[in-house]
């Protein structure tokens, strides 16, 4: 039995759902063999889940997304690093919850990266997702090296709004061990940088910009591109085109120019964590998040494990909070069934305070449907 689900945003850690399942599988088969692999798909709780597969957790100090400090943490095993931005750069590192749609920066994101190369990385997995920022990557490249100066040959002001008085980029002093790692952009998004489908239009609500704040980051991620064009030629141009460029608010396109290659975050993932000998291990796996909607089939954690396992004929069924999914469209995501917390208590607050007791339940449910 192989348990390899994502978190339940707001209730449950992937590591959380993982111990309740196991908790609530073996008391209908005590003697069970259960293995547990928490997977991410590059946003929140991406480190966690290296953790749980035997990485080592490393914390720094760096700036948040409004230059506060804060503790953030990166995972290493060998020299291979997975970085979240999330952890410095993320909604929840805002101060009480503010949002701060055109001023919020990814400069501790790049302080992430550079704590990474100065621990030994060679191979960094960059999990892009929950972002507090739509800066397209200007603070995490200036962490780096970079120099962004406006016509005076000062700074412009942090975070994306500022980036419309940009009038000079310099990427030569970039931190010259970039050019010999190995950088993977892990993403679940696989929008362009700007335009109807880009990062401000699509995400940028969700981070609190208003529809005039949405037009005038678009307009400064546009120049941005193009300031950047006189510094690294037409390139500038085509990584603002490429799939995962809007990833958390444009920190994918300056991954781009740092020379990352985008992957989607749960295949990334799913390599670095170890997934597939565990998979042949597994005569059953329980995958899972807190909502499988229409989302999952684009890319999420549990349509990525159920698609490996799908691939070398072992059987699926998924636990989440709430299901928003008919059964033929699970059947081609390749899951079996799904069990929602909301089948066992249909109180959704109770679910969302109560999820792992629930959830135990549920897994009770499994055991018996599948392995009695």
């Amino acid at each position: 039995m192989l348990i390899a689900a994502d978190k339940f945003k707001g209730s449950l850690t992937a590591v959380q759902v993982a111990a309740r399942v196991t908790a609530g599988l073996r008391r209908v088969v005590p003697d069970l063999e259960v293995e547990a692999l928490p997977v991410a798909d590059g946003g929140d709780g991406t480190v966690d889940a290296a953790v749980a597969a035997g990485f080592q957790r490393r914390e720094v100090r760096v700036a948040g997304p409004l230059g506060q400090e804060v503790t953030a943490a990166f995972a290493l095993r060998g020299d291979t690093a997975v970085v979240e931005m999330a952890e410095a750069s993320g909604l929840q590192r805002l101060p009480s919850g503010v949002l701060a749609p055109l001023t919020a920066s990814t400069y501790g994101s790049g302080e992430l990266l550079r704590a990474a190369l100065d621990a030994g990385a060679r191979s960094i997995v960059f999990g892009v997702g929950g972002s507090a920022t739509t800066d397209g990557g200007a603070g995490m490249l200036s962490a780096l090296g970079a120099r962004f100066l406006d016509e005076e040959g000062e700074p412009p002001a942090p975070g994306g709004g500022g980036l419309a008085r940009l009038a000079r980029a310099d990427l030569s002093g970039l931190d010259p061990r970039l050019s010999s790692v190995d950088l993977v952009l892990a993403s679940d998004v696989d929008n362009p940088l700007t335009g109807p489908k880009g990062a401000p239009a699509v995400y940028g609500p969700q981070k609190g910009a208003s529809p005039d704040d949405v037009e005038a980051l678009d307009a400064a991620l546009t120049h941005f591109a193009k300031v950047l064009e006189g510094a690294i030629g037409p390139r500038a141009v085509e990584y603002a085109l490429a799939p995962g460029a809007g990833a958390a608010g444009g920190l994918g396109y300056g991954a781009l120019v740092l020379g990352a290659r985008f992957r989607p975050g749960i295949e990334i993932m799913l390599d670095v964590l170890g997934f597939a000998p565990a998979l042949a291990r597994a005569s059953l796996v329980i995958t899972g998040e807190g909502s499988l909607d229409e989302q999952t089939l684009h890319g999420k954690a549990p349509a990525g494990v159920a698609a490996a396992a799908r691939a070398v004929g072992k059987e699926v069924v998924a636990v989440c909070g709430r299901l928003a999914l008919p059964p033929e469209a699970l059947g081609r995501a390749g899951i079996r069934r799904a069990y929602p917390l909301t089948d066992t208590e249909p109180d959704i607050a109770k679910c969302l305070t109560d999820a792992g007791p629930i959830l135990e339940r549920v897994a009770e449910r499994i055991a018996r449907d599948f392995l009695v």
